[in-house]
């Protein structure tokens, strides 16, 4: 197979399940599996690796929630812990078994918002611990935070906005073209702004950026052959959770927006994908890590290419 550009998105959860203790331990043995699936692909190809930070921010929010002399730290600083924590362990497991001369680099990543965008009237993303009715009461009229019902619990959300700008860009394709394994875009990128003053002063920004959409982003850019997003599902169903489920095999940005799908799961996979291949012209892949060799090879998960030419376009 001819070498490829290859973006992946691997899902935060697929580094610190919800069902597993929130131990250093834990993490790394999950990323050592991790990096046994990526390992075949940065072998072949040129591998960029961007990664989700939900659970981890919610660990370093719950650490910080215990220290009562100082106030939390905000998100774009616990973004840009958890970019290096995660980062860290997935280049050194990688790297443990890569060949010794592959180099391998992590990038920082600042990702720009719009402080105009919609998102900041209607936060949606859920961040940090669960609180009861009384404490969430108490915290939002403390520190304005917003909360919303997630099951039985409370949990604060915070905006999503889009992506606009991945300030990095540039060392990270030319680390590309160097034949490295970079490691960015973590957690969506680390939330920036432009204050509305005109001095063009770049701040950071109470908020968490989807990690797909902002790989999507980065994919495009890069002008990667193949955005994969990795999760725990063999890829996108039809009729989730009913007897008549189905798991899409290839299919096309057209097909996908015939459906529906789940916003807090699917959703945001699904239009990234869609995203991708329109601005492209190049397939995207949602489907397990598990699977990943078997996705490149475009033999697994749900393999979107563009949309047929319509014959009575012109060419």
């Amino acid at each position: 197979m001819e070498k490829q550009t290859i973006v992946v998105a691997l899902g935060g959860n697929a580094l610190l399940r919800r069902s597993e203790p929130m131990t250093a331990e834990v993490q790394r043995n999950n990323v050592r599996i991790a990096a046994r699936a990526l390992a075949p692909i940065a072998e072949r190809h040129n591998l960029v690796l961007a990664h989700g930070n939900g659970p981890q921010v919610g660990l370093l929010a719950l650490q910080a929630a215990a220290y009562k002399d100082v106030e939390p730290y905000p998100l774009d600083v616990l973004g840009a812990q958890s970019q290096g924590m995660i980062a860290y362990m997935v280049e050194q497991e990688l790297g443990n078994l890569l060949p010794f001369e592959k180099p391998l680099a992590t990038i920082l990543t600042m990702v720009e918002v719009d402080l105009d965008d919609p998102a900041f009237e209607n936060p949606t993303k859920f961040v940090g611990p669960v609180y009861t009715n009384e404490e969430a009461e108490v915290l939002a009229a403390e520190k304005g935070w917003v909360f919303r019902p997630d099951g039985p619990h409370m949990r604060r959300v915070v905006p999503s906005p889009e992506p606009k700008q991945i300030f990095e860009l540039d060392p990270i394709r030319w680390l590309v073209e160097r034949d490295t394994v970079v490691i960015c875009a973590g957690g969506g990128g680390i939330p920036t702004a432009y204050l509305p003053d005109g001095t063009r002063t770049l701040v950071g920004v109470e908020a968490v950026i989807d990690k797909d959409l902002a790989g999507q982003l980065l994919a495009s850019q890069l002008g990667a052959d193949l955005f994969l997003m990795a999760t725990d599902a063999p890829g996108v169903y039809l009729d989730w959770g009913t007897r008549a489920q189905r798991l899409l095999g290839r299919t096309t940005p057209a097909e996908l927006e015939r459906h529906e799908f789940a916003a807090g799961s699917m959703g945001p996979k699904v239009e990234a994908a869609i995203r991708f291949v329109r601005s492209t012209g190049h397939r995207a892949a949602i489907g397990s890590l598990d699977d990943i060799t078997a996705i490149v090879a475009g033999e697994a998960g749900t393999i979107v290419e563009p949309d047929p030419i319509d014959e009575g376009e012109e060419r």
